[in-house]
């Protein structure tokens, strides 16, 4: 009997082995889409796999620096270069350079390319728009850069710049889009007052615009009339609510004090600090993220900032001595900002806040940086006008001065919306209900209330009411959570429409 057992046993083991080892042969879908998909695909893998034939045969000149890769971290430079289909014939560096080597502010000059042997030339500093000496052996311009979603970042207006000599001496133009690292869905701050136009600021947008590089060259082209021959190879894949994070790329530092996805993330609301006399961190290995001077008492002012409750963020009481930049070698005190939801965190409100507490907790101290020759402070360059500055200095609240500018985004919102590539319609919400109907996961009556609903949303969608459209997107939102509670709806079709319809919301609002 005991032998009998242990024969059973013994087959039963084996039997149980080959079966696991069957099933871990078998290649499953996941797998082959970890090896062989991206979440994404980026515009100059989709130019380089699909439309060769807008730079085949023509001299290319292209406007880079160290974002600009591939999916695989391959240099754009080098693969331009060495594809033997393509004739690349000149480089051109934004501020820091082709090669990422220069602090902001540093003028890169002209040089050779060490690697390719081609002439490079700096659009930052004395020469910000190529001239028609540095476009002679130039058919199409290529602009392949990582933006970070700020209105002061300075490579959109290299582009821009960039498409005007393109148009005045009759180039093509051609942007190989990339992701907003803050996702495309919010749309915040002031926009610009034309009066305060600057390197830093140079078209009417709001400090977090909410638009990839290829839709702002869309935008700026159309609406500022500079009437470039653009083409702008979109990305696949990439969705409104995504964030750096969500995609499966390397964050390359776009600039030298831009380190991290963080970086980008807080760099709206604190690069306003740029504006005063208090460090916003360059020099350290935190920048945008450390804040502080000597005159500050870093305990009580993270305990005053943590005391205000704003969403998403803690400060965290913390010293630095910055290498080089503001307080160069001395002992700062301040704070660090520590994000902990993305999604509620609104890095202009914060920053205003910062600097209208040092404002009011410092008055012998804290400084807004002095006017320039034209009667203007850097603080104003930056928020885009004078009255936000003056606000703060009349003891004029955060809340009351984002209150002012929600007009003149809400028009800003309208135009950009023409200029949006990736955008959800209702067509794609029902098509992703069909397919999630037709896999079991929507249940039938939920599938026809759902669909019963959007009939209404595609009249509105139609007749273009943002309004509309906006608020019935939101009732369907309510809709869904009904059906998933109810358990109409499976876990995977809930969060896969849930996101499609906060784009579309956001698209809308």
């Amino acid at each position: 009997m005991n032998k009998r057992w242990i024969l059973a046993s013994m087959l039963i083991v084996v039997m149980g082995v080959a079966i696991t080892m069957t099933y871990a042969l078998i290649p499953t879908t996941a797998d082959e889409t970890d090896e062989d998909e991206h979440v994404i695909e980026l515009g100059v893998d989709t130019l380089l796999e699909d439309h060769m034939d807008l730079i085949e045969g023509k001299r290319v000149g292209l406007i880079t620096n160290p974002t600009g890769v591939d999916q695989e971290l391959n240099s754009v430079v080098d693969r331009l270069f060495e594809d033997p289909n393509v004739e690349l014939t000149a480089l051109y560096g934004p501020e820091h350079g082709v090669r990422g080597d220069a602090q902001a502010g540093d003028y890169v000059e002209y040089y050779i390319d060490e690697q390719t042997g081609l002439p490079v030339y700096s659009l930052y500093g004395e020469t910000r728009k190529p001239t028609p000496e540095m476009l002679e052996n130039v058919d199409v311009l290529i602009f392949d850069i990582q933006d970070v979603g700020a209105r002061f970042y300075t490579y959109i207006y290299t582009m821009a710049y960039a498409m005007e000599a393109a148009a005045e001496n009759g180039k093509e133009f051609i942007v190989l889009d990339r992701p907003n690292p803050l996702g495309g869905n919010k749309v915040e701050g002031p926009v610009l007052d034309p009066e305060y136009a600057s390197f830093v600021g140079n078209y009417p947008i709001p400090l977090r615009h909410g638009m990839t590089v290829g839709e702002l060259a869309s935008l700026f082209n159309e609406e500022f009339d500079i009437n470039a021959d653009l083409a702008v190879i979109e990305m696949e894949g990439w969705k409104r609510g995504m964030h750096y994070e969500d995609t499966d790329l390397e964050f390359v530092l776009p600039s030298p004090n831009m380190p991290t996805e963080d970086t980008a993330f807080v760099y709206p609301g604190a690069a306003l600090i740029e504006g005063t006399n208090v460090s916003e961190g360059r020099g350290t290995t935190k920048p945008f993220e450390f804040i502080g001077a000597p005159f500050v008492n870093s305990t009580e002012f993270a305990a005053s900032l943590n005391d205000l409750e704003l969403p998403g963020v803690t400060f965290r009481a913390a010293s630095f001595t910055p290498m080089f930049s503001k307080h160069s070698g001395n002992l700062s005190h301040g704070i660090q900002i520590h994000i902990t939801d993305k999604e509620s965190y609104d890095p202009i409100l914060t920053g205003l806040h910062v600097v209208q507490l040092l404002h009011d907790t410092y008055p012998d101290d804290f400084e807004f940086r002095t006017e320039n020759s034209n009667g203007v402070s850097f603080f104003d360059n930056l928020i885009g006008n004078g009255w936000v500055r003056e606000g703060i200095e009349d003891g004029v609240s955060v809340e009351e001065l984002a209150n002012q500018w929600e007009e003149d985004l809400y028009d800003f919102k309208d135009i950009r919306r023409e200029y949006l590539l990736y955008t959800i319609q209702v067509e794609d919400i029902h098509n992703l209900i069909e397919t999630y109907s037709e896999s079991g996961d929507i249940h039938n009556d939920a599938k026809r209330k759902l669909e019963m609903h959007l009939i209404a949303v595609e009249r509105f969608e139609e007749r273009k009411d943002a309004p509309k459209v906006a608020k019935h997107m939101e009732s369907f939102q309510l809709l869904l959570d009904q059906q998933s509670q109810a358990g109409k709806i499976s876990p995977l079709a809930y969060e896969d429409l849930s996101a499609e319809t906060t784009d579309m919301i956001y698209q809308w609002k």
